[in-house]
């Protein structure tokens, strides 16, 4: 398929393009599943929570800011804050659910709990993906 006034796109390229667009669209929803789990346990309890409470309107509004910019910025850095937060993220979870974080002892088998799980997952996994298809776009594009 041809940009309108440029030059045709080579298939390959062509394909990468929009398999980091996926990427990024998986990213994204990742990072708003998971603001909206953590508005949700904030909301419904967590807010009383010291320390913790504080840490999950941040994750909210973090997501919810880190989703936007994966979309409308076609930048490495907004990628590379969605991997680091999911990876935070993640790894606060499992501290809660072993050996506690900040007080906070979690269990794993609740519907919230496995959402954010999963979608940080999502996030780390698909983020990371992205970074990896757009780094060998921009190779490509400037040989």
């Amino acid at each position: 398929m041809a940009v309108t006034g440029g030059p045709p796109v080579p298939p390959a390229r062509e394909g990468r393009a929009l398999g980091a667009w996926v990427l990024r669209g998986l990213t994204a929803a990742g990072l708003l599943l998971s603001a909206d789990v953590h508005l949700v346990l904030f909301v419904e309890g967590y807010q009383d929570i010291e320390v913790v409470g504080p840490l999950f309107a941040l994750n909210a509004v973090a997501g919810l800011v880190l989703g936007l910019l994966v979309l409308v910025w076609r930048h490495w850095l907004p990628l590379l804050g969605a991997v680091g937060f999911g990876a935070l993220t993640l790894a606060a979870f499992y501290l809660s659910t072993t050996v506690g974080f900040f007080g906070v002892h979690e269990s794993v088998g609740g519907t919230q709990q496995v959402l954010a799980a999963a979608s940080e997952w999502v996030v780390v996994v698909a983020g990371t993906l992205a970074l990896v298809v757009e780094g060998r776009r921009s190779r490509a594009a400037r040989t």
